[in-house]
């Protein structure tokens, strides 16, 4: 991600209509159990159980207190719960396990399959999406009947829940921001502590230690290692630190983009530090510089590491007239074995808001898929946002063994005044059973490419079909509930 003194010499092109809106908002604090009516935004009207009939198709009708009414919630876990309705030994349920759109959503015998069980998302005020566990669907008020449909900002696919009180079990939460300056993030769990490391716009490398998400907030910024070579002294940005095999084992290996004083775009380069043991704070020397060996002659920016295949990668951006994502093979974590072949290239009117740039290229592997999530867009615009790329097979360094996402997957939330957000990392929970990104953004439409750009994070979940579910980018006032197996203090 470019510091806010590049300005980008692209033509603004306007964004195109139409993008897909994902629903905002954070996990439900977990209440143990709880009763209530369930009232559509859109509408007023209550969800309906309209007889006793096992198998009966939901309602949307006027609100009369009536049993038919009041449904009884239950905590699975984290944020899901069931859903029983006052006809005995009846539940909520997603006719037939379907994962279609406009499945009936109706009462049925009470049993333990996912499409019975739905994960509610907190808007505010006891406003939520009720979304099904096993599609990822959202209840949905559109019509007389409740059927499921994607989820999305929609007030017919929002319910409120006056008998919801929050609390009960693991009620510990934290807000955003983890950095009030803190653009270009990377962060890590690792041997029982959070690390993360942020863009300088200096000669120094700094990261921060906490033993919680929220602490990281209030963390020691510590230096690390001081830049003095000529050729990469100062202006350092988009640091990544990986665990990786070496020669002597596995070390942390701290890539990140620096060039020679004063500052000049074009001698920004990718680096690489290497520690000498286990400890992700170092103490670390200087490894390489990592040049790509037949095309040095344009700035390489946002350095990241793909393991595919028993392979290793290098992913970065540079210049060519645009700004397309590059993948580099690697001999060793510091190594070239070969030059660079383009990743992808914004194509999209999405991707060249202010500047046709894709950079920022991060791996997410899930469930025997590999993505490259990336940032698109200029970064000095408020609809800097990120798209995905699905591997489906063949040669990696092959642009045709990647497809681009349509559409974007993450982007501004001007309700919850979240502008620009992107340049994205991933880390698990302590316990390994949650995914979170992490991720800068304003905090106003007219932000930009500066050191007042924030880090944050939020859990994200996983579609029906394995693409990750990011959601919407939450306000700084949300409070989220911390990762899983984080320690009470």
């Amino acid at each position: 991600m470019r510091p806010f003194r590049f300005r980008s010499i692209f033509a603004t092109t306007l964004l195109a209509a139409g993008l897909v809106t994902v629903v905002s908002g954070a996990p439900a604090q977990a209440a143990v159990a709880f009763s209530s009516t369930m009232v559509n935004q859109a509408n007023g009207n209550c969800a309906t159980v309209p007889n006793g009939n096992s198998a009966v198709q939901l309602t949307r009708t006027a609100c009369d207190s009536g049993a038919g009414q009041s449904f009884a919630f239950t905590l699975v876990s984290g944020d899901v719960y069931t859903i029983a309705t006052m006809t005995a030994g009846s539940c909520l349920d997603v006719s037939g396990a379907s994962t279609s759109d406009n499945a009936a959503v109706i009462q049925y015998s009470c049993h333990s399959a996912t499409n019975q069980q739905f994960r509610l998302t907190a808007l505010g005020s006891n406003n939520f999406t009720v979304a099904a566990v096993h599609s990822g669907k959202c209840v949905a008020g559109d019509s007389t009947a409740l059927v499921q449909l994607p989820c999305n900002s929609a007030t017919t696919r929002v319910w409120r829940l006056p008998g919801f009180t929050g609390g009960g079990t693991g009620g510990a939460t934290f807000v955003n921001p983890l950095s009030a300056h803190g653009p270009d993030p990377w962060l890590q769990y690792y041997n029982g502590y959070y690390y993360l490391a942020t863009t300088t716009w200096n000669r120094t490398i700094t990261m921060r230690r906490s033993r919680t998400l929220g602490g990281l907030a209030s963390a020691t910024e510590t230096v690390i290692f001081n830049l003095t070579r000529p050729n990469g002294a100062g202006t350092m940005w988009a640091p990544e630190f990986h665990l990786l095999n070496g020669p002597n084992g596995q070390r942390w290996y701290f890539y990140y983009v620096a060039g020679q004083e004063p500052y000049n775009l074009g001698t920004q380069r990718i680096h690489v530090l290497e520690s000498a043991g286990l400890d992700p704070m170092g103490p670390y020397t200087f490894k390489a510089d990592m040049l790509d060996p037949q095309q040095d002659n344009t700035w390489e920016l946002d350095p990241s590491i793909m393991q595919l295949n028993g392979q290793l990668y290098l992913l970065g951006t540079f210049y060519n007239g645009s700004q397309p994502n590059f993948i580099r093979p690697l001999s060793n974590p510091w190594t070239a074995s070969g030059t660079r072949r383009i990743l992808s290239s914004p194509t999209n009117s999405w991707e060249t808001v202010g500047g046709a740039v894709n950079e920022g290229a991060e791996v997410l592997q899930h469930g025997g898929k590999t993505f490259i999530v990336f940032s698109a867009s200029h970064c000095s615009t408020p609809d800097y946002k990120l798209g995905i790329l699905t591997y489906n097979g063949g040669d990696p360094l092959s642009q045709s063994s990647w497809v681009k996402s349509s559409q974007p997957v993450f982007q501004r939330s001007n309700a919850n005044g979240v502008y620009g957000p992107g340049h994205n990392g991933f880390f698990k929970s302590p316990d390994g059973t949650e995914d979170w990104i992490v991720y800068h953004a304003n905090s106003s439409s007219s932000g930009g490419c500066d050191m007042n750009r924030t880090t944050r994070a939020q859990k994200f979940t996983w579609n029906a079909d394995g693409t990750p579910n990011f959601r919407t980018p939450v306000s700084l006032s949300t409070r989220l509930p911390v990762p899983s197996g984080e320690p009470a203090s």
